[in-house]
This record gives structure tokens, sequence and C-alpha cells, in this order.
């Protein structure tokens, strides 16, 4: 993630800019560096990066399977997400478990867990189990099914996640954070924004295939489990990080998956 000097006024494009510059790797600030302070609301515009993560494995999903094995090109698919992103939520799920898995009921220290560079043995388990569960979920579709799955399904999970700013404070102060960047609360329209980037693909998904989703459960699911993650981390820190928006946007999204494959 590249961050920009730029301190000029924001134009409207700047901030879905900065967005794709904090989510992804690929060099979209060598085109455009949007103002510094467009970076405080790049959660805002979180499920739109899901669009392009989404189609990138959608792509490789359908496209590969007609030269390559489905099951190497499930593994492909996963390892161009991670490619594009830079493991940036694997990474925060990462900090999660261990954070979580321990540090007790002890804010602080879970706090200074997560912020550890050093990856410990929840760490490992969890993005083991994480990945094992993705995998078998997305081979168990059919290639054409698991595209246009990942096309609505990760956009969802961001949007969800990305209530977590408004349902709690930020954990730590600016200067701790690991990105230097607090996400300001977003206004009426902005929640509006992101309902609609989040909602269209899986809407879209769920008319599609009305006959073969249960679209109540595939919305509710998810919902249910950020409710209880939620509940974990206010208990917990009373505050959320970075890494605790990463680790929810990923199991959500799994929850999601699940859900699907569920009979």
């Amino acid at each position: 993630m590249q961050t920009s000097l730029n301190t000029s006024k924001p134009r409207w494009y700047d901030r879905p800019w900065a967005a794709f510059i904090f989510f992804t790797r690929l060099p979209f600030w060598r085109m455009h560096q949007p103002p510094r302070q467009c970076y405080d609301s790049v959660v805002e515009y979180w499920p739109l990066t899901g669009w392009l993560t989404g189609g990138v494995m959608a792509a490789t999903l359908y496209f590969g399977s007609y030269w390559l094995p489905y099951t190497i090109v499930v593994l492909l698919a996963i390892a161009a997400r991670l490619l594009l992103t830079g493991a940036l939520h694997e990474d925060g799920l990462a900090d999660f478990f261990d954070g979580f898995g321990g540090g007790g009921t002890n804010r602080q220290r879970i706090l200074d867990i997560m912020k550890d560079s050093h990856i410990g043995t929840y760490g490992v388990l969890g993005i083991v189990v994480y990945i094992g569960l993705l995998y078998l979920t997305l081979l168990h579709l059919d290639p054409r099914y698991a595209a246009l799955t990942m096309l609505a399904v990760d956009p969802y999970a961001k949007m969800l996640s990305a209530q977590i700013i408004l349902m709690m404070p930020y954990a730590r102060t600016e200067q701790e954070a690991k990105a230097r960047i607090v996400y300001r609360k977003m206004s009426t329209k902005a929640g509006l924004l992101l309902a609609v980037q989040g909602l269209l693909p899986i809407g879209l998904y769920c008319w599609y295939f009305h006959e073969s989703v249960d679209w109540q459960l595939l919305i509710f699911i998810p919902c249910i489990v950020m409710y209880f993650l939620y509940r974990l981390i206010w208990s917990r820190l009373r505050g959320y990080t970075g890494d605790c928006c990463g680790a929810l946007c990923l199991l959500i999204e799994l929850a999601a998956l699940i859900t699907i494959c569920a009979k």
C-alpha cells in the first residue's frame, strides 16, 4: 500500500482511487496520487475493491478450468487474490487468531500480540484451516457457479465487515495504527453508497440462482457471523483494529461460501 503526501482538496474520484491503492498491490499510485486525507475513508469503498478481487478470482476459476484440472485452478484463484492484495486480509486474520487465541481476556496483551509482526501457533493453525475450507468450498462448486459466487460474496463480505467502524471506536490511536490511519465515521450518503456496492452483486446473484440458492440463508448467516464476531471483539477490546476488519471480511465470506455449499 502506497499512501500519498498530496494535501490538495479531494475530487470525486480520489476516495475510491485511494481504496484501490490501500487494499490492493496494483500500482494505481503510479497513475494518480489522491490527497492524504482520502485514506481515512477507504472502508467506504472497500466493497468496490471486492468487485476487482472477486473478479480476478472469478476469471481465474472460469477460464482456467478450460485449460487445467479444476483442483489446480482453485489453488491458482486463491493465489491470484493473495498476490493482488498482498495477503493484506490474511495477515489480519493470522494476527486476529494470535491475539484472541493467545491474549486471553487481557485487552492490552491482545493488542500487543496483534501488532507483533511474528506469527504464532494460533495464527498458523487459523490460516491453514481457513485456506483449507476456502479451497474445499470452491472445489465443491462447478467453475461457472464458483466464479459467479466469488463475484457476489467478496463485495458482500466487505460491506458487512465495514459496519464495524460504525459499531465501535478504533482500539488504538492513529500513531499506534499499523498504517498510521484511523477510518472516519461514515455519513448517511457514504453508508448508502457502501450498501449499493455490496448488495448489488449479491442481489443479482440471488435473483439469478433463486431456484438453487436459499437466498434468505445466504443473506442471514453471514450477518449472524458478523454479529457474534462483533460481540467477541467488543467484549475483549472495546474497539476494532485493522486486523479485526481483515479477519471479519474473510470469515464472513467463508460463512457465505459454506452456506452456499450446504444442502
